[in-house]
């Protein structure tokens, strides 16, 4: 191992300036054997820097090489695994866990007390060194055979010290003095022996001739320790002096902070009994005005709104640890709740009675609103009431059971009030709206419960069509009102119905809305986020029967404010419970005189609800008239489906021309009202989709009526109700019938076509049937110049035929003709001349097709008619002017 050592201190250590100073032949444990060696070793070099080396043989020659390195200061844990018996393995800790065996437990202890005694002398750092033996672990190293490599390198290492310049320069002349001490190093040896034993007689003989000198130096020491002693005594006097002046202090001190945490002490209750006289003193004045104040005049209001919430102040204070058990607070807090009980009870009191007051002056002017449609304002008794809503809101905070009973008391009050009122109200609106058609309650008994009505409601079922003298101008009405007519009768009365529907909507809304806003203010429900609505009192139910878990902040603020939205709006159904019953007994009233009022009632309330619904889409008013809407609108659509059912249910005279059918006058009548009714409206759509059903309907229920006409031809029929319906669209401008517009004229345009080539027919019947035959000859293959030698088409079968229409035969058959179609068409649409005029032009085709065919199949011939169309175009103008 010696041997082994030298040569990795000369190849491996000493040219990186390190000295070895302990080794173990080691392998790694549980592994194929390979053997390698752990070393410690230090710089030469300050400061000193320990590693530990593993050094390993090299596969290719003898040498050896380092293959990993560690420093010591890394190392955590030495375990020897076994510190009682032999053991050769033991663990290193550094940044894992390395594992060895070595070749001999005595090397393994040597290198562990190697690594001890490095650590000790270098890095003083706390390394564990488990399961190691503690003779081990000693300072001093034991002598003997058994001491290691190890150990005896730390003492040279110990012992070391470099020499000096000075040193070094005097050996260097010592040994130019001896020039064999090179090549003689024993005979320099003992010469330098020699001067060694010279030195060391020179230096006894100097020490026993300063015996003298060391005499004297010990008696200047006995007399430096006598004056010690002296010093002694005296500082021993002076220490008991100081501890009875230390106990004084000690004393003193201890008094001073006694005295400081007495004023400690002191200020602390001083605070506590400021903090109690300042947040739980109550006034005199306060309490004066809680027990006697006037709750009738502004002062005394003012007075008790600050006594209250001074009141409310004191008795939520949060008081502190300890407070509950002082006597004074006891005290005070009975007297603050035996004040705010007395306050509490005089101002319920005091409310109610002015409840029951203001409805007894409120009650005694209702007399002079029932004349004229409007309802008693409640400003005065908002303006006086809302001077306690500061107090209201006191008493919710503290007396929840009386606010909840005001609170009840305030609507049953206000409900009855209201009642009288709006029914009262709307009384008058009955009897004005009656009264706007009171001619026509004398003629068909509007009382009556199944008397005819006005407007589109009447029956139509049993109208027939008078002839075009007798015919009356229809209406919606449809009925004779005299030298009225119905139309104009009507315009008025549902101008007028309009006006009082409005009228009354207009002082409902702003009714509610202020009733509203006084319940929100003087009841304190937008304010505070936890109110309990004293009206709906619905019980909690709590989820699987437990105790519910607690909300977010956010989230109980939301329902709060939710909670008291529904408590309003409960307190506005229970006042204003009926609004609207009596208003959809209006409603059905307006119906009932005329279905056409429906319109009026439609536009009128969406505009009322779009406005609410700006306001506060959640307000009571926004709902009610939201639910009215709902009942107004199926009375249009009830319209609606009655004017269809008349449509399908009209019935013509056999034995009259029909003219323009009534439920297409009717339909214009409709079409003229909701327009103007509809101008700007927000329902628009709810008439497009009712115009699109009744056109439906008047095209479907014409062409039935064309159908069964005997009197009337059904292509007259049809052509002069479309080109009435043709006329009312273009003359109105729906956009959403546009395609029904272009569709009616299509269907007038077809009928008048088809109308003019049925009546004219032949009017040339034998020439017709002339040249039809001359055409089937065509159409079979003969040449056209080759037809006139065909016996029965020859030139003079042609004269034949042409003679027997002369000019006055023609005339003659034409005015016939004239008489016949102004029997068939009505005298309103004045469609005579253009029938006639087509006519004319069918008649001048017709005699250019003959001419063309005498020109192609008789040319030549210098075949004419008898007539010529200058003829024609007088013919058809004379007959014309004379009628």
């Amino acid at each position: 191992m010696t041997a082994i050592k030298h040569a990795l201190q000369r190849d491996i250590f000493t040219p990186n300036d390190e000295r070895l100073l302990g080794i173990v032949n080691v392998c790694k444990a549980g592994k194929k054997k390979k053997n390698c060696f752990l070393c410690a070793t230090v710089t030469t070099e300050r400061p000193v820097q320990v590693k530990v080396v593993k050094v390993k043989k090299s596969d290719k020659g003898d040498f050896y090489k380092r293959q990993q390195t560690w420093e010591l200061r890394d190392l955590t844990e030495v375990d020897a695994k076994d510190a009682s018996k032999e053991n050769p393995e033991f663990d290193l800790h550094f940044e894992k866990v390395y594992r060895w065996l070595a070749s001999s437990t005595a090397e393994k202890n040597s290198f562990i007390s190697c690594i001890w005694k490095l650590n000790q002398r270098y890095l003083r750092k706390k390394v564990e060194f488990v399961n190691v033996s503690s003779q081990l672990l000693e300072e001093s190293v034991p002598s003997g055979e058994s001491q290691s490599v190890a150990g005896g390198d730390e003492d040279a290492l110990d012992d070391y010290q470099e020499l000096s310049t000075r040193e070094e320069q005097d050996i260097e002349s010592m040994m130019e003095m001896c020039e064999y001490a090179i090549s003689n190093a024993e005979a320099f040896a003992e010469q330098l022996s020699r001067e060694l034993q010279v030195l060391d007689g020179a230096n006894i003989q100097s020490i026993m001739a300063s015996e003298k000198q060391v005499n004297i130096l010990m008696q200047l020491l006995d007399e430096a320790l006598g004056e010690v002693d002296t010093i002694e005594g005296k500082l021993s006097s002076y220490e008991e002096m100081l501890q009875s002046v230390k106990e004084q202090m000690d004393q003193i001190s201890q008094s001073n902070r006694l005295i400081q945490i007495s004023n400690t002490n002191n200020g602390k209750l001083l605070d506590e009994i400021q903090f109690l006289v300042n947040y739980m003193d109550l006034s005199k004045g306060h309490i004066r005005a809680l027990q006697e104040g006037d709750l009738t005049s502004p002062k005394g209001i003012e007075a008790c709104i600050n006594a209250s919430e001074a009141l409310l102040q004191c008795m939520n204070v949060a008081l502190r640890p300890g407070h509950e058990k002082l006597m004074a607070v006891t005290q005070q807090q009975l007297l603050f709740a035996e004040l705010r009980d007395t306050f509490a009870r005089r101002l319920t009191n005091h409310l109610n009675n002015v409840f029951v007051h203001q409805g007894h002056d409120q009650s005694s002017t209702l007399s002079q609103h029932t004349a004229e449609l409007t309802l008693p304002k409640h400003s005065p008794l908002h303006r006086d009431l809302l001077r306690y809503a500061k107090l209201m809101e006191w008493l919710k905070n503290t007396h929840r059971e009386k606010y909840e009973g005001l609170s009840r008391t305030y609507v049953d009050y206000m409900s009855r009030l209201y009642e009288r009122e709006i029914k009262d109200f709307f009384e008058v609106a009955k009897i004005k709206m009656a009264g706007t058609t009171k001619e026509a309650k004398g003629k068909f008994g509007l009382h009556g419960s199944s008397g005819k009505l006005t407007g589109s409601t009447s029956s139509l079922n049993k109208l027939t069509v008078q002839g075009s003298n007798s015919r009356r101008s229809q209406s919606s009405s449809l009925l004779d009102m005299g030298n009225m007519s119905a139309s104009d009768l009507d315009v008025a009365d549902r101008t007028k119905f309009d006006k009082i529907f409005e009228q009354v909507l207009s002082e409902l809304e702003p009714l509610c809305l202020a009733e509203q806003d006084f319940i929100s203010k003087f009841f304190k429900l937008q304010q505070h986020p936890a109110v309990i609505p004293p009206l709906a009192q619905p019980e909690t139910e709590e989820s699987d029967g437990g105790t519910p878990s607690r909300m977010p902040p956010q989230a109980e603020h939301r329902q709060s404010l939710s909670s008291e939205k529904d408590m309003v709006r409960l307190m506005m159904n229970k006042i204003f419970q009926s609004i609207e019953t009596e208003l959809n007994s209006l409603i059905a009233l307006g119906d009932k005189i005329d279905s056409f009022n429906s319109l009026y009632m439609l536009v009128k309330m969406s505009h009322h609800v779009w406005t609410a619904e700006n306001v506060d889409p959640a307000s009571y008013l926004s709902t009610t008239l939201g639910n009215v809407l709902v009942t107004v609108k199926r009375n249009f659509d009830k319209c609606i489906s009655g004017q269809i059912r008349q449509m399908e249910e009209v019935k013509i005279s056999k034995k009259s021309k029909v003219g323009i059918l009534p439920f297409v006058t009717n339909f214009e009548e409709f079409a003229e009202l909701a327009e103007t009714i509809f101008r700007n409206a927000e329902r628009r759509g709810d008439l497009d989709k009712a115009y699109v059903k009744l056109i439906r309907a008047v095209f479907m229920n014409v062409e039935k009526v064309a159908s069964e006409s005997q009197k009337t031809p059904r292509d007259v029929v049809m052509m002069e109700n479309f080109h009435h319906i043709f006329s009312t669209l273009s003359r109105l401008k729906i956009s959403c019938l546009d395609a029904e517009r272009r569709d009616a004229k299509h269907k007038y345009t077809d009928h008048l076509q088809s109308y003019v080539i049925n009546s004219l027919g032949q009017p040339l019947e034998k020439l017709n049937h002339f040249f039809e035959g001359v055409e089937a000859r065509v159409a079979q293959g003969v040449r056209e110049d080759e037809v006139s030698y065909q016996l029965a088409f020859n030139k003079q079968e042609l004269r034949k035929v042409i003679k027997e229409y002369p000019g006055k035969e023609v005339k003659k058959g034409l005015d016939n003709l004239y008489k016949k179609v102004d029997k068939h068409l009505c005298e309103e649409e004045s469609l005579l001349q253009v029938v006639w005029h087509s006519m004319q032009d069918e008649f001048i085709r017709q005699y250019k097709h003959f001419e063309d065919l005498i020109g192609r199949c008789y040319p030549g011939s210098g075949i004419t008619m008898e007539f010529t169309i200058q003829d024609m175009l007088e013919y058809f103008s004379s007959i014309a002017q004379s009628h």
